[in-house]
């Protein structure tokens, strides 16, 4: 599976191999009551999730923090959906590609889900690309590798637990 070209001056980039199978991942990622219990990492949690699987469709989340503070994670616009392969969404549109207004503080990016079989696992690729520096370097700062990575160990954990 060919993967979008690379900037690494606007792109974050989490890969690793994790021993579910494809079809598990795309289910967790697919299904919002499968995605709820995994998407952010604990003791955060995510309280609502939209999704209207196809391109043009709604990505929704709402998280919640331990204190009780719920944070909108917004709407977003599936791109491309590929069934137990590829994720494209972005959250510079929203539900039929329709353009949203943004706030100059707001975290415009596009996230690529990459699932490909690898032995009884999955190489899972996530992919965060950025219209500039300053966008790319504030989604570092605030933990994508670290939030991304724990966030995956999570689906993992839910995987083997709850569907496998």
């Amino acid at each position: 599976m060919s993967m979008p070209p690379i900037d690494p001056k606007l792109d974050l980039v989490l890969e690793r191999v994790v021993d579910v199978s494809p079809r598990l991942v795309w289910r967790a990622w697919t299904e919002p009551q499968h995605l709820m219990p995994w998407f952010c990492p604990r003791p955060w949690s995510t309280v609502e999730c939209r999704i209207d699987l196809r391109p043009g469709g709604e990505f929704y989340t709402k998280m919640r923090s331990p204190d009780g503070v719920d944070m909108d994670g917004g709407a977003g616009c599936y791109l491309e959906v590929v069934p137990e392969r590829r994720l494209v969404w972005t959250s510079a549109l929203g539900p039929g590609y329709r353009p949203l207004a943004g706030q100059p503080e707001e975290l415009l990016f596009t996230a690529y889900i990459l699932i490909e079989p690898q032995g009884e696992g999955t190489k899972y690729t996530a992919i965060a690309m950025h219209p500039d520096e300053e966008g790319a370097k504030r989604h570092e700062e605030m933990g994508f590798h670290g939030g991304w990575s724990t966030a995956l160990d999570q689906l993992v954990e839910y995987a083997k637990q709850k569907l496998g």
